[in-house]
């Protein structure tokens, strides 16, 4: 019921395109726009699929997206023509399922077709775009890629347990907490310049996974 609820909410915030027609992605947007694309069947034959998403549009942009002066945080675009637009998250209708859309603090963490059956795959990111140079490096060096994967998991797993103690230890000295299950000391108490590399690495491994649309609701909290 939630999932149905979430997605209803999602499906009613799409409106119509402009009918403009999709811009050419330009080296100097690398950390200004997301781009995907996707290859679908329908009855009209083959379509492709494109979603343009803007990380820079401002709060009075977003609101002014259903206007033509507007430019909507992102656009879904058909064979090369922009046929839907949306705030964040969204859910873009395409023939056979759903285009997911979501961001967190340091990229995108949904940029998946759902089909109705069931399953989900990501889409595919332009060469030159963040997600594409980084799925590229993946591709070129898949051990190297998959190391950085796993430390980048370690970092997010060892900070989640540094702040979960740490809030404990906060909470549980209050003397109304304290009067009832006692007080916690954390046993781990970090110097501040291990704080600081922790807070560092965390956030870089957020961007990493980001990156490569990796998340969880539970570990990315921390670089979020």
């Amino acid at each position: 019921m939630v999932n149905i609820l979430k997605r209803r909410w999602q499906l009613a915030k799409v409106r119509s395109g402009d009918g403009s027609a999709l811009r050419d992605y330009r080296f100097w947007q690398v950390f200004s726009r997301s781009l995907f694309f996707l290859d679908l069947a329908s009855p009209e034959g083959n379509r492709s699929y494109a979603v343009d998403v803007r990380h820079l549009t401002d709060a009075k942009t977003r609101k002014q997206h259903d206007n033509a002066e507007g430019r909507p945080p992102a656009a879904l675009y058909r064979d090369g023509v922009q046929v839907a637009r949306s705030n964040l998250p969204t859910a873009f209708p395409v023939p056979g399922g759903v285009i997911e859309v979501a961001i967190s603090a340091f990229g995108l963490k949904r940029m998946h077709f759902v089909p109705d059956l069931g399953g989900e795959r990501v889409l595919r990111p332009h060469p030159r775009s963040q997600e594409g140079l980084r799925a590229r490096f993946g591709d070129r060096f898949p051990r190297t890629s998959a190391v950085i994967g796993t430390v980048a998991l370690v970092i997010l797993l060892a900070a989640l347990v540094v702040n979960v103690l740490h809030v404990a230890e906060v909470v549980t000295h209050s003397p109304a907490i304290a009067e009832r299950v006692g007080t916690f000391v954390s046993p781990i108490h970090l110097p501040t310049w291990a704080n600081v590399t922790l807070i560092v690495a965390a956030l870089l491994s957020g961007v990493d996974r980001a990156l490569r649309l990796q998340h969880n609701r539970f570990i990315d909290v921390v670089s979020s």
